[in-house]
């Protein structure tokens, strides 16, 4: 117990020593967190764990500064048990960006998970993160999702991607990415073995062309390692589905695609359907919040319903599915055993689909916690109310054990 208490105090010692040495006064708010953390034989010396310090939390009524940054940065350096660090919606930039890549350039880094999302990193924040990464080993999960760095820094990002080994979950969501980084990083996937979760929802894309969906097709084809892409909100046409579809149907490793809130109809779910009938891999879809209608969804369902369909979660909220098309998606569950979780709210919910999906869940073939609705009657007649539950969020999970204590 006693050399545990002498290395629970060496961190919040060595925090409070940095602060002297560089003439920067002390967060109370972080110490407050480190004491807790370090408590008094709560750490063991063998034991990893993640350093908790996002800015949303309630908790601190400071947020972190590049210079808090400057002082962890340090500190880390001198506690290789630390190989996780969550500083997400704070107030750091480029200078603590800076601060965090420095860190992460010596061979001594131990930090596999990094959360920097929604903070102020602008280009010249990405560029150093990206470039600390190109010699990197120990990294396996970044997120900068909500830095608006745009094109430059999406581009340092791909290049980094080119040549760094280890990196398995990239989260860039929200960065004004543009034309020429999305491209790019859909380029850099073609030689790069290490990555297997890759977001790059919503960027700021200007071409009507969807040449990224060229790019991401070519990927596709040869790329054997990513299992996870998420292009939520990318403006994802049916002519970019049927591009799109190409590489999907010649991949062997995704098994989860992330396609909600984009354009796609009833022809873009035809093309997506093809690829599930000739697909042994893909296990989760997202199409929430597109308008495939009845007709793509009856699509999707002669698909599910394929012999070897390997589909086991499909969302399609909102997508203005009436009856027809409600009700063959409810007889591909019934036919299709490996289907366990289908979320439908948001489409039109008539008498005959509160019966048939109220059936499913009774009979057990739906349980309830694998759907976002659930029956209830009224004066005798059937209705389905909305349960806030989806998709999993993903499925390229970081070891909890280099995350938490």
């Amino acid at each position: 117990m006693a050399a545990d208490t002498t290395v629970n105090k060496t961190f919040a010692a060595f925090y409070q020593e940095f602060c002297v040495q560089l003439k920067i006064n002390i967060n109370k708010d972080v110490l407050e967190i480190l004491d807790k953390t370090f408590k008094s034989g709560s750490v063991c010396l063998s034991r990893t764990f993640t350093l908790d310090l996002p800015g949303n939390g309630g908790r601190r009524a400071q947020r972190l500064e590049d210079e808090d940054v400057l002082v962890l940065s340090k500190c880390l350096q001198n506690d290789g048990r630390v190989t996780g660090l969550d500083v997400s919606y704070n107030n750091i930039s480029d200078g603590g960006a800076k601060h965090l890549a420095d860190a992460l350039q010596l061979s001594s880094s131990a930090l596999k998970f990094l959360d920097l999302k929604f903070n102020n990193i602008q280009a010249d924040g990405a560029e150093f993160l990206a470039n600390s990464l190109k010699s990197n080993s120990s990294l396996l999960s970044l997120s900068l999702s909500g830095n608006r760095f745009g094109d430059r820094g999406g581009v340092s990002m791909s290049r980094m991607l080119q040549v760094n080994s280890t990196l398995q979950m990239l989260q860039l969501s929200d960065c004004n990415l543009a034309d020429r980084s999305v491209a790019a990083l859909g380029a850099a996937l073609n030689r790069n073995t290490a990555l297997q979760a890759l977001d790059i929802s919503r960027p700021l894309l200007f071409s009507r062309q969807e040449e990224w969906a060229v790019h991401f097709s070519q990927m596709l084809t040869v790329n054997c390692s990513l299992l996870e892409l998420h292009l939520g909100r990318m403006g994802l046409t049916d002519s970019g589905m049927e591009t799109l579809a190409e590489g999907l149907t010649r991949n062997r490793s995704l098994r989860y695609l992330d396609l909600r809130c984009n354009r796609v109809t009833r022809d873009g779910a035809h093309h997506l359907a093809e690829v599930l009938k000739q697909s042994k891999t893909l296990e989760i879809i997202d199409l929430s919040s597109n308008r495939i209608e009845d007709e793509g969804a009856v699509h999707l369902s002669e698909a599910m319903a394929t012999h070897g369909c390997s589909l086991k979660e499909l969302s399609v909220c909102r997508n203005c599915i009436r009856t027809e098309g409600l009700l063959s998606l409810a007889q591909a569950v019934k036919h299709n055993q490996s289907l366990t979780h289908i979320y439908v709210w948001g489409n039109r919910l008539d008498e005959p689909v509160c019966q048939v999906f109220s059936e499913l869940i009774s009979s057990g073939r739906l349980l309830p916690e694998h759907t976002d609705v659930s029956p209830y009657q009224v004066d005798g007649r059937l209705f389905l109310a909305q349960v806030f539950q989806g998709l999993r969020k993903q499925i390229c999970c970081i070891d909890r054990d280099h995350k938490r204590t």
